[in-house]
């Protein structure tokens, strides 16, 4: 199952648990109880510590395997594959079983093993998606933590007719002692605030009291990360309030344009941000939804949160980053997470062998149309515009497969469903003026983002009609003492290295800033 590199890899990681790991198996004669008894047999042989037994089902997923081991009362499985993103989950729960400790802070341990209740989660994965790691990764943790949390990842390709009967149409999605419980990434603190239901009052009375900032960023995206370095490194007192840590960059599949770096994935380029920052000495307050900014007249801001705390700070540095543009169609809404889905990447294998569009002729557009093309029984492309704008060895491509089609020149009208599932797609040619209809299951939506600024409205903040905050060359805004940075402004070029270039100038600039506001006034001699 696992190449002679990986294998050495495993098993030098496996040097580093304490205490042994049992593997309970539940497989049959079928090829995918095969593919799982290949990938155990070799975790066996990384270590000594390890033992597998194999049983019969007994009312589990076939297949499947459950880590435990002996004296501790763990119940964490794994149903079907966990290989592609999640052979990293894999890893970090045989190390967690194994009694390695976890990188995560102590309070948020405590929090853990202070749940009061009997949870028994399921989480359905695909092996192409990079959100779904954090839920697994997460939900395993905090079952090793606490005997009265239960976990199961369950591989959605592997059980389709089980995504089929729960509804299943997006990951990860999370089920919670059989109800529905949550959707996308989630990390460890997001669940357990969703949990311990005191969390949001409790945060917010933290935030509360805190001492004012010198600088205080809001956004935890490259840009966020990058203002966050620079101003600490000049010794000034640094937050990072986030709503997730990481922002667009945790949606992006492969980065091949970060200089000095060939080559990496969204969310390792995240966890690489977030451990720079935190080498510094900077507060990152993580899951903080900014809802107001208050300018203040004595030099000293106020950001508000959902949660109903508050921030202050001398400077601040807007870097909230943007979000994925809806299309704004009835049906839309009501079918998100049903069929309306925005990641092919993370979604796609839910649709296999069946029909599915993808709305937008750019280069995110015609990419997720190939892409999807190799999965589903058909793509049908619909493009606002006469001809589609990805660059022409996308298209070359996109126009050579058999499975594809192409409807230029089209307006999406609705979302088309039968009250629990998308079952179709109306659009209008834009040439004729005919309304038409597709059948199909899913709707992949890839018309390009849009800046994260609705809670700046009434802020005083200069933004363009686009929603774009105004800045100067060095990050300035239309407020004194307010500096935004990265794709929430009107930087032409949405890129990871221009927002981390943007992130640095508002940085220097906000220190700037504080240098000519805080100077002693000027004296003269009698």
């Amino acid at each position: 199952m696992l190449d002679d590199a990986l294998k050495a890899q495993l098993a030098a990681y496996l040097e580093r648990i304490v205490r042994p790991i049992h593997i309970v198996a539940a497989l049959d004669d079928g090829t995918a109880s095969s593919e799982v008894r290949g990938l155990l047999d070799d975790i066996v042989a990384a270590s000594a510590r390890i033992t597998l037994e194999v049983r019969e089902g007994d009312g589990v997923h076939v297949p499947s395997f459950a880590l435990t081991s002996p004296g501790e009362d763990i119940s964490l499985r794994f149903a079907g594959l966990p290989m592609g993103h999640e052979f990293t989950s894999l890893v970090l729960a045989l190390l967690q079983v194994g009694g390695y400790p976890p990188k995560i802070d102590a309070e948020i341990i405590e929090q853990v093993q202070a749940l009061d209740g009997d949870f028994e989660f399921q989480t359905y994965f695909s092996q192409s998606c990079q959100s779904c790691p954090d839920v697994v990764q997460a939900l395993n943790l905090m079952s090793v933590l606490n005997p009265r949390i239960k976990h199961v990842a369950i591989d959605g390709a592997y059980f389709p007719e089980e995504v089929e009967a729960r509804e299943v149409m997006t990951v990860p999605t999370i089920f919670l002692n059989g109800e529905r419980f949550g959707q996308g990434r989630m990390g460890v603190e997001e669940i357990v605030a969703r949990l311990d239901t005191n969390s949001d009052a409790r945060e917010a009375a933290k935030l509360s009291n805190k001492d004012p900032f010198d600088v205080l960023v809001i956004g935890g995206g490259p840009a966020g990360a990058s203002a966050a370095i620079y101003a600490a490194r000049k010794g000034i007192r640094t937050g990072v309030a986030a709503e997730r840590f990481g922002g667009q960059v945790l949606d992006t599949l492969s980065i091949e344009n970060f200089i000095s770096v060939k080559e990496t994935e969204g969310p390792r380029l995240a966890t690489a941000l977030e451990e720079h920052v935190r080498v510094y000495d900077v507060d990152v307050m993580n899951l903080q939804r900014a809802q107001k900014l208050v300018p203040g007249t004595d030099g000293v801001h106020e950001v508000q949160f959902a949660n109903g705390g508050s921030l202050r700070s001398r400077t601040v540095i807007l870097a909230t980053g943007a979000r994925w543009r809806d299309m704004g169609v009835p049906g839309e809404q009501e079918y998100r997470t049903k069929g309306v889905t925005y990641c092919p990447h993370c979604d796609g294998p839910l649709f296999k062998g069946k029909k599915v569009a993808v709305i937008g002729g750019g280069n995110s557009g015609v990419e997720a149309a190939i892409d999807l093309a190799g999965v589903v029984a058909h793509v049908t492309l619909i493009e606002f515009m006469p001809e589609l704008r990805a660059d022409a060895v996308l298209q070359r491509k996109l126009y050579s497969l058999p499975n594809v089609e192409v409807i230029r020149y089209a307006q999406t009208t609705e979302v088309v469903g039968d009250g629990n599932r998308v079952t179709g797609l109306s659009y209008k040619d834009r040439a004729s003026g005919e309304v038409r209809t597709i059948d199909l299951a899913g709707v992949f939506v890839q018309i390009g983002l849009l800046p994260v600024t609705d809670w700046l409205k009434d802020s005083g903040v200069e933004l363009t009609p686009r929603g774009e905050i105004v800045i100067d060359a060095h990050g300035r805004t239309s407020v004194p003492g307010v500096f935004a940075a990265g794709d929430v402004t009107t930087t032409p070029y949405k890129q990871i290295v221009v927002a981390v270039g943007g992130g640095a100038t508002a940085a220097l600039a906000a220190f700037d800033h504080l240098i000519r506001t805080t100077a002693p006034a000027e004296t003269t001699s009698a």
